[in-house]
């Protein structure tokens, strides 16, 4: 007689309920000016997050850090005349506009750059790279207003980002001065850089050291 025994495999945990900015906070970039009314930059519609500003810089940062972890989310940006511009932060500090330049995830730790540039050759600054450091291997990434899946993998100093079922990064941060010395925890964040950006289905994953 044999015993099976059937292990189911539990979702990643959702970090955005669908409904609420709840578990999140927004830095920089509150609201903005439409028809003489305040709106603001971040809310929820038809179960996305969405960055709606025309103007403005700022986060939307999850408030919970992580050290090792999968992230999931997908992505899209909103077709026009101007390529669409976001990121998401990993391994972040809290934002402060006062010292933006210290606190952004570009500088304080890393910000995976999200912009509208499918077919274009990837450089330091284009999607999937690590802002201003380290350039994807190839450009995975599908034109407005398509949606994009990321998976970001951080373990250790060791940062892997998956773009649409393609690698297209992955480093050791202690191998590259430039970056050795980054941080290997802190806040995940979106941003808001001036155009129209929309997110669901974001998950995060806690890894546990050693696994």
């Amino acid at each position: 007689m044999y015993l099976v025994v059937l292990f189911a495999l539990a979702a990643d945990p959702p970090a955005f309920d669908g409904k609420s900015l709840a578990g999140w906070v927004v830095e920089g970039a509150r609201s903005y000016k439409d028809a003489g009314k305040d709106l603001p930059v971040w809310v929820v519609e038809d179960g996305m997050i969405r960055c709606r500003a025309t103007a403005g810089f700022g986060f939307l940062r999850y408030d919970k850090k992580h050290g090792d972890f999968v992230l999931k989310f997908e992505y899209r940006f909103e077709k026009g005349k101007k390529a669409g511009n976001s990121g998401a932060g990993i391994r972040t500090v809290a934002f402060d506009p006062k010292r933006s330049t210290e606190t952004r995830p570009s500088f304080a730790a890393y910000e995976i750059q999200l912009v509208d540039d499918a077919g274009k050759k990837p450089d330091r600054h284009s999607t999937g790279s690590l802002y201003r450091y380290v350039a994807p291997t190839e450009n995975a990434a599908k034109a407005a207003p398509e949606w994009n899946e990321m998976e970001v993998e951080c373990v250790g100093p060791r940062i892997k980002i998956t773009l649409n079922g393609k690698k297209i990064l992955d480093v050791d941060q202690t191998k590259l001065s430039a970056i050795k010395n980054k941080p290997l925890e802190g806040f995940i964040s979106l941003q808001c850089h001036g155009s129209r950006v929309d997110f669901r289905n974001i998950t995060v994953r806690p890894i546990t050291p050693g696994k």
